[in-house]
């Protein structure tokens, strides 16, 4: 039987060169001259931590950061922008974790949308990806085509398509 995963995994050595890239072009703004900026990636619990010297550079350098991993081949998706930046002393910080697999929760709110859909396939969840399984290959490329219309908030991708 026809199959495809939907995964929502994000590459190390992409992630690694978006963040190097924003650091080189933030450190030769000129705007940012002689300010306090780290823009660090840190590989073992996938997030990127920010400092700046206030939350307008903070938000610039998160700009910068979506614009050039974009440019890269990561979805802007891929960040969790949710956390709101905190001072500390005379510096603001911000974590952004990196989004890395598809949730529990949000891997049933796939696997709800495909049944909705009425498409004869099934859909089973293993671990952070899911797996989907249909009689036609038809039906596969229509789940796929009816997945890039869902706004779920993260970036799926169509691994291991089987015939």
């Amino acid at each position: 039987m026809p199959s495809f995963d939907f995964t929502s995994k994000v590459d190390l050595q992409t992630l690694d060169n978006a963040v190097n890239v924003v650091n080189k072009e933030i450190t030769n703004r000129f705007d940012f001259k002689g300010a306090h900026v780290l823009i660090e990636l840190n590989k073992k619990d996938f997030k990127v931590n920010l400092e700046a010297d206030s939350d307008m550079k903070i938000e610039q350098i998160v700009d910068v950061l979506i614009s050039r991993s974009m440019k890269q081949g990561l979805a802007a998706e891929v960040y969790d922008l949710s956390k709101t930046p905190y001072i500390s002393g005379k510096i603001t910080k911000k974590e952004v974790p990196v989004r890395n697999g598809i949730k529990q929760e949000d891997a049933k709110k796939i696997v709800k949308l495909i049944k909705d859909s009425g498409i004869k396939v099934q859909a089973a969840i293993m671990d952070d990806i899911i797996r989907i399984t249909g009689k036609k290959i038809d039906d596969l490329q229509e789940v796929i085509a009816l997945s890039k219309g869902w706004d779920l908030g993260i970036a799926l991708q169509y691994v291991n398509m089987k015939s």
